[in-house]
């Protein structure tokens, strides 16, 4: 429509180029009139086979890069293993880490065989919640345990598939992080210690969107 067309005269008349991004979790048809519909993560894991997330993933990006999108802020590689989590839920490929991270990995594959740049999400993992980031700062169980075994291998694997993004979420695990109540976007334990050294990724970070309430009602602009 309107808006792609706008979007690709705005990419020609700039001389340095433009890197446009999405949200397309559930393909470009979310965004789009006319693209394709993908069904949520679950629907896919359920099929039991991952070349079926390596197939959303590749029609993802070859239609956004279609219409002149180079990056998609996806996979959501959060483990959903809280039945009351109000906002990952269906997002999620499944409730066991191994199968979520087998399912991101073959997800941005098919993303990166279509074109497109690809986004782990939620950092540290979104999944054991039972507070929505976009109305307040969440938490996650802070066993150490049980982060290295349930919430970060998913994000391991897709570091290990070449994902180009990891976003970072508005998070926190008080008695695992050494300054409790600071948002994993704003945490250099988080980011630098974790993600970096430990996990080895040398990719971008982004954060969640900072106008979320998992900011705002505790920080000022």
């Amino acid at each position: 429509g309107e808006a792609l067309t706008t979007l690709n005269t705005l990419q020609r008349k700039s001389k340095i180029p433009i890197i446009w991004d999405a949200d397309l979790e559930y393909g470009l048809g979310w965004r789009v009139p006319g693209g394709t519909e993908i069904p949520y993560n679950m629907a896919i894991a359920a099929t039991g086979d991952p070349q079926n997330a390596f197939i959303a993933g590749n029609i993802t990006a070859i239609e956004g890069r279609a219409v002149g999108i180079q990056l998609g802020l996806v996979p959501v590689v959060d483990v959903n293993n809280n039945p009351e989590n109000p906002i990952i839920n269906t997002r999620s490929f499944g409730e066991d880490a191994d199968l979520v991270a087998t399912f991101s990995a073959r997800y941005i594959a098919g993303m990166h065989a279509g074109g497109m740049a690809a986004t782990a999400k939620h950092f540290p993992g979104h999944g054991d919640t039972g507070t929505d980031s976009h109305t307040r700062l969440a938490t996650i169980p802070s066993d150490s345990a049980r982060l290295w075994s349930v919430e970060l291998p998913p994000f391991k694997a897709a570091i290990d598939a070449g994902v180009d993004l990891v976003m970072i979420a508005h998070l926190q695990a008080p008695d695992y992080q050494p300054q409790a109540n600071l948002p994993a976007t704003l945490s250099p334990f988080w980011i630098q210690e974790i993600l970096r050294q430990k996990l080895g990724f040398q990719g971008v970070v982004i954060s969640d969107a900072m106008s979320m309430g998992g900011i705002t009602r505790n920080y000022t602009p």
